[in-house]
C-alpha cells in the first residue's frame, strides 16, 4: 500500500476516494516513568530509549490506519498526518489521512 503525506501520487490518477482513515496509539504514564528512571543513554540531550518508543507508537499508528485503510478497499492512503498530544500524562500518536483506490 502507498502511503504518502501529499494529496496525490505522481502518475497515479485517483479513481475513487474511501474515506478518512485514522490510526493512534497510546503510551502510558508507566511508559514515560520507566524510560526516564533508568536511561544511561543520553547523549547531546537526547534519549535513544525514548526515540526508540516514540518510533514504535508511530509505527503502529501507520499500521492500523492502513489496515483500516485496506478494510475498505483502499490501494493507498494520501495527505497523511501525524500528531503527538498528550493526554492526561499520557502520549498519543495518531495517524489519518484519506484512503483511495488509484487507477
Amino acid at each position: 500500500m502507498i502511503v504518502t503525506t501529499t494529496h496525490s501520487v505522481e502518475g497515479r490518477p485517483i479513481a475513487e476516494y474511501k474515506g478518512i482513515v485514522v490510526g493512534e496509539a497510546i503510551l502510558g504514564a508507566n511508559v514515560f516513568r520507566d524510560l526516564f528512571a533508568g536511561i544511561t543513554d543520553i547523549i547531546g540531550g537526547r534519549s535513544g530509549a525514548y526515540e526508540q518508543e516514540l518510533g514504535k507508537a508511530r509505527k503502529t499508528a501507520l499500521s492500523e490506519m492502513e489496515d483500516h485503510a485496506r478494510d475498505l478497499g483502499a490501494t493507498a492512503v494520501v495527505g497523511v498526518d501525524l500528531d503527538y498530544e498528550v493526554i492526561n500524562n499520557m502520549l498519543m500518536v495518531s495517524a489519518s489521512g484519506t484512503a483511495v483506490v488509484l487507477e
